[in-house]
């Protein structure tokens, strides 16, 4: 099968990424790249054996798909420019500053009857492929995305720059938008809250109890999956998933001993650890994204996703301000 010709619009640090797996898959040809610092277009073009091009529109003129990694804010207009050209597009995640700006960049894919998918790459990391089968009916969900700071993306709070992450996979694990929201959040070396807590409550009755740092001082990325029949915890930064679920057989066999001591009823408890296939978790969204293209499975995170996670996170952003908001009003107290 022939590789679609691609093309990365914006070759920051994560853009260049995106360069770096288009050159080396077989379902890619990587056409060239395009940014407003020329020197450092030229810089990745040379490194990976591309052209830097002059202009956004040459580039795209040029391809059959885009990977989209400008700053978020200005995700809809190069989605725009994409579309409306008759080229099919991946954003980098957060899909849009905002619902209206998502929207837009959803119609204008209607319009130009292309693809518009989002850059959920934890969607792709192997441990959560590898527990994904498993995950089902979550009572309770429980994640914890730890990092250290970085002077890059504090335009936007952490909600939007790490949180938005297992947002994506709990609205996809739980298949619905959740029925209610409350946040808090702090702002500790930016303008923007580096720390947020949100708990998302949903109607079938699961919880998920969310948190994330970017001024942290060690990294984590950590979900729990709490199920009627199975305890999932998955260790997204090492790869890793064990599965535990309570053997009936074992725990009938051990019924006199129970009545005796109830702790014996741990022995029934089954731990097996899950085998996480090896992959980059880009390297195998980007494969996806141009295998879909050609009617070879579902991509990445459909945009209608990425619109999902944005208006959840809005809602965690919405929520954490207003506790701000409590907080900084004067007390009555002692008055």
């Amino acid at each position: 099968m022939r590789p679609v010709a691609v093309g990365v619009l914006g070759v920051g640090v994560w853009g260049e990424k995106h360069a770096r797996v288009y050159e080396a898959i077989p379902e890619a040809t990587l056409v060239g790249v395009y940014d407003t610092d020329t020197a450092r277009a030229r810089e990745v073009a040379a490194r990976h054996g591309c052209r830097a091009f002059a202009s956004a529109e040459q580039l795209v003129g040029a391809c059959e798909a885009v990977s989209v990694a400008v700053p978020t804010s200005g995700h809809r207009e190069a989605v725009e420019r994409v579309a409306a050209a008759g080229r099919h597009v991946l954003v980098e995640k957060p899909m849009a500053p905002t619902i209206a700006d998502a929207d837009a960049m959803l119609e204008s894919a209607r319009r130009g009857g292309v693809q518009l998918q989002v850059g959920h790459v934890e969607r792709f990391n192997p441990a959560l492929l590898a527990a994904r089968p498993h995950v089902s009916a979550p009572k309770f969900i429980e994640a914890h995305r730890l990092a250290l700071f970085q002077p890059r993306s504090l335009d936007i709070d952490v909600v939007f720059d790490l949180m938005i992450h297992d947002i994506d996979l709990v609205l996809d694990a739980v298949g619905e938008s959740p029925a209610a929201v409350s946040a808090v959040g702090v702002a500790v070396l930016s303008e923007n809250e580096d720390i947020a807590n949100a708990r998302l409550e949903f109607a079938d009755g699961c919880v998920a109890n969310l948190t994330a740092s970017r001024v942290s001082q060690e990294r984590l990325r950590r979900m729990r999956f709490f199920q009627a029949d199975a305890y999932l915890s998955i260790d997204l930064f090492e790869k890793s998933v064990d599965v535990l679920r309570v053997d009936v057989a074992r725990l009938r066999a051990l019924g006199p001993a129970i009545a005796i001591d109830p702790r014996a009823a741990a022995q029934a408890i089954a731990r097996v650890p899950l085998a996480a296939e090896s992959g980059e978790p880009l390297t195998l969204e980007l494969t996806a994204f141009l295998r879909s293209l050609r009617g070879e499975g579902a991509g990445a995170a459909a945009g209608p996703a990425g619109r999902a996670a944005l208006a959840v996170a809005a809602e965690v952003r919405a929520a954490m301000k207003q506790r701000a908001a409590r907080w900084a009003a004067p007390s009555n107290v002692g008055s």
